[in-house]
């Protein structure tokens, strides 16, 4: 029962987060971030949030220094927005993730078609 209680609430708490970041208006901030996963441990004491922009890597990190700036504000409306009795404090992490699954699918488009005229085998 713990286990699905701690999985609602870090989906609440992604969605949340999400919804908070188009309102803040820090210019480091992307406005192309994406929240690509959030941990919270067991006792909520922690949530850890990694993020990662389109833009680059350059582009997350600076996301993430201004988001450890602006933690203080978006613990507190976590807490009013999901209304805990214990608000975790948020770790940001720079992830990337989205950039490096972009490199591999250019990669993967750039092989040349297969053998047979890039036509596949129909059974």
């Amino acid at each position: 029962m713990a286990g699905y209680k701690i999985d609602r609430i870090t989906s609440d708490v992604q969605l949340a987060l999400s919804e908070m970041f188009r309102e803040l208006k820090d210019p480091r901030i992307s406005s192309l971030l994406s929240i690509v996963k959030v941990n919270v441990s067991g006792d909520l004491s922690y949530a850890t949030v990694y993020v990662s922009a389109i833009e680059g890597r350059e582009a997350t990190e600076q996301s993430v220094k201004g988001l450890k700036n602006a933690s203080g504000y978006l613990r507190r409306e976590l807490g009013r927005r999901l209304s805990l009795r214990k608000v975790p404090e948020l770790r940001f992490i720079a992830d990337d993730s989205i950039e490096r699954s972009a490199h591999i699918s250019s990669i993967i488009n750039s092989l040349p078609a297969s053998q047979n005229g890039g036509e596949e085998n129909e059974i």
